[in-house]
């Protein structure tokens, strides 16, 4: 069993990446349906909690079905830091957890994200400032470091679990890096190996089947896995991983009916959140990765995308579950 404070999660748990106008509310209830252990919300910007913004404060609905969930905050100021940190300690979640490896511009520039992997000193002031301020777990995501010269994550893990931090979740590249080049892990695994090191240690990074997460949690030791960009259409991911990590075997993949099922609950719970016209247009990125890798699909995603109701919507999905499934009994 791994435990983040109070919070009991299953041995080798698999965790949902904060990903930006991904990690909302329809794509967490399908990933929750096909077995993530731990989900987060979307980073939140903690000066639009502070605003009140309309869009960072909708970022806070969490629903029952989905706990444990934590909030994820960012920010380059520690007084606007620790006022979200309360704001969202308001609406119950099970943690909060720190940004520090956003590596966009946008995020960075402000002395946000993974900027703060410059100033560790300030990073770790605003962490020991966080957690006094809630009595939830705090958690912390980060990278590497900065760039190639400047690999202080073994430092910064440290110093993080000293001031009272309950997990740590690395993404094994630096900001520089974005989201180029390979995923280097073997930082990671000697902050697991750190015998100082008493918090849970989850690793990010490029896992995008079962074999390979069974291959980095042999290889590298770490306490869990979290899964970002491989979940996006495919949120059967994490059974597949926990069954090939309990029972060595793999799983089927999805059938057509499952999939056409995921893709429908998904579009619904969007439009129920968000409201008709917004909900079917965010829904327009989802469909290709959804019935990636289906034959001559490209006609279908066309008139998804252009399609304005979620009858249309659902009845196009409906053809396509006809048209491959006759497909897959005529071959």
């Amino acid at each position: 069993m791994v435990k983040i404070g109070h919070i009991e999660l299953r041995d080798f748990p698999l965790l949902l990446a904060p990903m930006e106008d991904v990690s909302d509310p329809p794509f967490r209830a399908v990933c929750k349906e096909g077995g993530a252990d731990l989900m987060y919300t979307e980073f939140i910007s903690s000066e639009g909690l502070i605003r009140d913004a309309a869009k960072s404060k909708q970022k806070l609905d969490i629903f029952e079905y989905e706990r444990p969930i934590g909030i994820q905050l960012f920010g380059g100021d520690i007084e606007n830091m620790v006022q979200s940190a309360e704001i969202a300690s308001q609406v119950h979640p099970d943690l909060i957890d720190i940004n520090y490896g956003c590596p966009v511009k946008a995020v960075a520039c402000k002395g946000a994200g993974a900027a703060l992997l410059q100033d560790i000193p300030k990073m770790v002031k605003m962490t020991e400032q966080i957690v006094k301020c809630t009595s939830l777990p705090v958690t912390v995501k980060t990278r590497l470091g900065w760039d190639d010269k400047t690999k202080n994550v073994v430092e910064v893990a440290e110093r993080l679990q000293d001031i009272g931090i309950k997990a740590l979740t690395i993404h094994g590249r630096t900001r520089a890096q974005m989201y180029k080049g390979a995923a280097d892990w073997s930082l990671i695994a000697r902050i697991k190996e750190n015998p100082r090191m008493q918090i849970p240690i989850f690793g990010n990074g490029d896992i995008d089947s079962p074999e390979k997460a069974m291959e980095y949690k042999n290889r590298f030791g770490v306490d869990g896995i979290m899964i970002g960009r491989a979940a996006i259409g495919y949120p059967w991911i994490f059974r597949e991983i926990k069954h090939y990590v309990d029972f060595g075997s793999k799983l089927s993949p999805p059938t057509m009916e499952e999939r056409v099922r995921a893709t429908k609950k998904h579009v619904d719970f969007s439009v129920r959140w968000k409201g008709d016209r917004l909900g079917i247009f965010e829904m327009r990125r989802h469909y290709a990765n959804y019935f990636k890798g289906l034959p001559d699909f490209k006609p279908f995603r066309t008139r998804l995308v252009e399609v304005e109701t979620i009858a249309d919507v659902s009845a196009i999905l409906d053809e396509v579950l006809a048209t491959y499934t006759k497909a897959l009994l005529v071959a």
